[in-house]
């Protein structure tokens, strides 16, 4: 089986409940019912009943056998809203219950509370907006200060995996929040992919080959992971090169390192590298590019591209679903 076969088969097992407020969308009905039928989770769609129905009649999917929820409608708002107002002393019940009133709001309170296990939108709602909601309802993980994404990058032959950060959020990090994606990456990684993360903080230098203040950055960045998460292996400032490949990395590396020439996950600097590095890698290198999925949050959320397709969001839900 491929990476994500493997993923749907892990989440089969376990049918966490995945809530997404994107239900007028007629690929998110199609998602929901294929996850539905197919065991990988417990679909709950959030809308007003006549613009789901209308959504799953245009493709021709029966709504029927899939929980939905409708804000205006559920008892839950209440709930919610004593919740949101939690530590908001300045917001009032009539203020929670109108932002709640919007399906993608309320599905993060959904999480909050405990009644989903994780957030799956984006189709056809920002990248800036999935992240309000997250950081409005379930807030970021403990030490944690900085939300960010990564991708999965699936070679399509022999190979393992790999996950690249940040590719998708924070455009030009800075020390201490290229530690916090770091950390975060460290995590998702071992979450999923079931390995020992070995992080590579990336940069144009290894070991101070060169002298910069943006390599400046990455070592203190590194210093930082370092001292907040020993138990993980970060190294850093590393070239992309060194970083994969042993021979390159005993080649070009100053000191002993348990992470150089063995990276599996990748660390980059800014968004342009990042985000420059997984589309080379998928056009070029013939990766398989999975995600974008967020990280940092307390709870699982994901972020679906707004071009996503059924499979997609199907094997995005299942992936998320493995991370709660």
């Amino acid at each position: 089986m491929n990476l994500i076969e493997q993923l749907v088969e892990r989440a089969k097992s376990h049918r966490r409940s995945i809530i997404l407020p994107e239900g007028d969308d007629p690929r998110i009905v199609q998602a929901a019912r294929r996850l539905h039928d197919e065991g990988i989770a417990r679909p709950v769609l959030v809308g007003e009943r006549a613009k789901l129905e209308a959504a799953a009649a245009s493709t021709g999917v029966e709504l029927e056998p899939v929980e939905f929820v409708s804000p205006s409608t559920s008892e839950s708002i209440e709930t919610y809203a004593s919740l949101y107002i939690q530590g908001r002393p300045k917001t009032n019940e009539r203020v929670a219950k109108r932002l709640l009133s919007r399906p993608l709001f309320f599905a993060a309170m959904a999480v909050k509370a405990g009644d989903a296990d994780a957030l799956v939108a984006g189709a056809s709602q920002p990248t800036a907006r999935v992240i309000e909601a997250g950081l409005m309802s379930v807030g970021l993980a403990e030490g944690i200060s900085t939300p960010s994404s990564f991708f999965i990058m699936a070679p399509r032959g022999d190979g393992a995996p790999l996950l690249f950060a940040d590719c998708a959020v924070n455009v030009d990090p800075d020390a201490e929040e290229l530690a916090d994606i770091a950390i975060a990456s460290a995590r998702s990684a071992e979450r999923l992919l079931g390995v020992i993360a070995r992080v590579a903080m990336l940069s144009f230098s290894t070991h101070g080959s060169a002298k910069h203040q943006r390599i400046d950055k990455v070592r203190r960045a590194t210093e930082t992971a370092r001292a907040r998460a020993p138990e993980l292996a970060i190294d850093g400032d590393l070239q992309a090169d060194a970083a994969i490949v042993p021979r390159v990395a005993e080649l070009k590396t100053r000191r002993p390192s348990d992470v150089a020439g063995k990276a599996n996950v990748l660390v980059f600097p800014d968004l342009d590298s990042g985000n420059i590095a997984y589309k080379l890698s998928e056009h070029l290198g013939g990766m398989r590019a999975i995600g974008p999925f967020l990280q940092g949050f307390s709870r699982p959320l994901c972020d679906l591209s707004r071009g996503a397709t059924v499979d997609d969001v199907v094997a995005a839900a299942a992936i998320t679903a493995m991370m709660s």
